[in-house]
C-alpha cells in the first residue's frame, strides 16, 4: 500500500523539523520543540479526531511503532477504541497485579492504616513481631489470595499447645489481615483463619490446652505489714505502688494519671476512655489515705502527672513498681498482682456483692443481656469498698481473722 510505511530508518535520523511527519495508515513521528521524537497514531472515530500517544523513539523502533499502528487500525475496523481499549488492558493488568500482592504487603498496609487508632506503639510493635514470628516464614511472600487453611495451620500448629495465648493473638491478626485484603479485592471466598466454622473443626480449643497462669499476688492477711513497710520508703515509686494498692488500679492507670483527672475535693479519679483496657471511662472512688497521698504529691511535684518520672514531662518508668518490689524483697509477686489480692480479699472477707468488686476492677460484664440494661457503675457501693479496703490494707489483719465486712459498713 502506497501510503503506508513512508519513512525509513535514515530518513528518521536525519529529521529535525518540528512538527507531525507521516508514515501513513495513521503513524507519526512527532518532534517537539526540544526536538525530542515519539509516536502518535491519530485516528477519528465517531466523527471525533483522537490522538494516541504511542512512545518514545527512544524506546519504540519504527517496527515496534508500525505493529502497534496496524493493531490500532484492527481494533478501529471492529468499533473499538484504541485508547479506551488500552485503558482497560492496563486496568486489568493493575487489577492482577494487586491480587498478587503478598501477605506482607497487605499485613503491613493493614498495620499502617489501622496504627494511628491503636492506643500505643507498643501494640504496633506486638503486631509486627507476632506476624514476623510465626506468619512471615511461612507464607508471608506468598500471594495473598493463595493464602489457604492449609498454610494458616502450618503457621499455628507449632506454637498452639505451648504458646497457646500467642497462637491465638496470631490467629486473629492474621484473620484480620486476610478480612483487609478481601475488603480491598486482593482476594476472594472466606477468610481460612477463622475460627468458628473453620479452624474450630481443626483445633482443639484453647481452653483445653492452655494453662491458665495467674499473676504472683500477695496474700491479703500480709497486706497490712506490707503497706506498713511500703508507706517507710520515701519514694515517688512508693507513693505510686502505695496509690496503685488502694485504688485497684492497673499499672498504665496510674503511671498515667494527670491532675487533670482527679477531683480532690469530690474524692474521685476519672481517667478517660483512652486510657483505659476496655475503652470506656472509669470513675474511681478515692479513699482518705489515697487522698492522703496525692495532697502530699500536690505540695511536692509541679508535673501534670500526679506521678513524675526524673523528667518531670513524663511519668514514672512501667518499670519502677516492679523494681520497687525485687528491692522490698517481693520479687515473687507482680504488681497486677495485687489486684488479685484485692478481689480475694472482697470475695473472701466482705459481703459486697461480685459486681461491686468486678465494677471497682474495670472488668466487662460478662452476661451481655445484663451489659445492655446496666447503666450506673455501683459509685456509691463501691465508695464504700474503697474505705474499707484501705482500712484493712493499715489493720494487722491476725487481729481481725474472722471479721467479714458488711456491704452497709462504711469506714470514715
Amino acid at each position: 500500500m502506497a501510503s503506508i510505511n513512508r519513512l525509513t530508518a535514515v530518513q528518521i535520523k536525519s529529521l529535525k523539523k518540528v512538527g507531525l511527519h507521516a508514515d501513513g495508515g495513521g503513524l507519526y513521528l512527532r518532534i517537539s520543540d526540544g526536538g525530542t521524537k515519539g509516536w502518535v497514531f491519530r485516528y477519528s472515530l465517531n466523527k471525533k479526531a483522537h490522538r494516541m500517544g504511542l512512545g518514545s523513539l527512544q524506546t519504540v523502533s519504527l517496527a515496534e511503532a508500525r505493529l502497534e499502528a496496524e493493531q490500532c487500525r484492527k481494533l478501529l475496523r471492529e468499533g473499538i477504541d484504541p485508547i479506551r481499549h488500552r485503558r482497560l488492558k492496563r486496568g486489568r493488568l493493575e487489577a492482577d497485579t494487586a491480587k498478587a500482592m503478598t501477605f506482607k504487603d497487605c499485613a503491613e498496609a493493614y498495620i499502617k492504616s489501622h496504627s494511628a487508632g491503636w492506643k500505643n506503639a507498643k501494640h504496633i510493635s506486638q503486631w509486627n513481631n507476632t506476624l514476623s514470628s510465626y506468619a512471615y516464614p511461612v507464607f508471608g511472600a506468598f500471594p495473598v489470595s493463595e493464602i489457604d487453611v492449609g498454610l494458616v495451620l502450618k503457621s499455628l500448629e507449632p506454637i498452639w499447645t505451648t504458646k497457646t495465648e500467642t497462637a491465638s493473638r496470631v490467629r486473629g491478626r492474621i484473620e484480620n489481615v486476610l478480612d483487609w485484603a478481601t475488603a480491598r479485592d486482593y482476594r476472594t471466598g472466606g477468610n481460612p483463619a477463622r475460627w468458628k466454622g473453620c479452624l474450630d473443626k481443626l483445633l482443639p480449643p484453647r481452653a483445653r490446652v492452655q494453662k491458665v497462669v495467674h499473676h504472683p499476688a500477695l496474700p491479703y492477711e500480709e497486706m497490712s505489714t506490707f503497706m506498713a513497710t511500703l508507706r517507710t520508703r520515701d519514694a515517688m515509686s512508693a507513693r505510686g505502688l502505695e496509690f496503685l494498692i488502694l485504688t485497684a488500679a492497673r499499672t498504665g492507670e496510674v503511671l498515667g494519671a494527670k491532675w487533670s483527672e482527679i477531683d480532690i475535693d469530690k474524692a474521685v479519679w476519672t481517667i478517660p476512655a483512652s486510657r483505659m483496657k476496655m475503652e470506656a471511662q472509669h470513675r474511681v472512688p478515692l479513699a482518705p489515705e489515697a487522698l492522703a497521698i496525692l495532697n502530699s504529691m500536690k505540695e511536692a511535684t509541679s508535673s501534670d502527672y500526679v506521678f513524675p518520672g526524673r523528667d518531670s514531662k513524663r511519668p514514672l518508668s512501667n518499670m519502677a513498681f516492679l523494681q520497687l518490689l525485687k528491692r522490698m524483697g517481693h520479687g515473687d509477686v507482680t504488681v497486677h498482682g495485687f489486684r488479685s489480692t484485692f478481689r480475694d480479699w472482697a470475695a473472701e472477707r466482705t459481703a459486697y456483692p461480685r459486681d461491686v468488686a468486678e465494677m471497682a476492677l474495670a472488668h466487662a460484664i460478662g452476661n451481655k443481656v445484663e451489659a445492655a440494661y446496666r447503666r450506673g457503675d455501683l459509685f456509691e457501693k463501691r465508695q464504700r469498698m474503697m474505705r474499707d479496703w484501705a482500712s484493712f490494707c493499715r489493720t494487722d489483719s491476725k487481729t481481725n481473722n474472722g471479721t467479714v465486712v458488711s456491704m452497709n459498713a462504711s469506714t470514715t
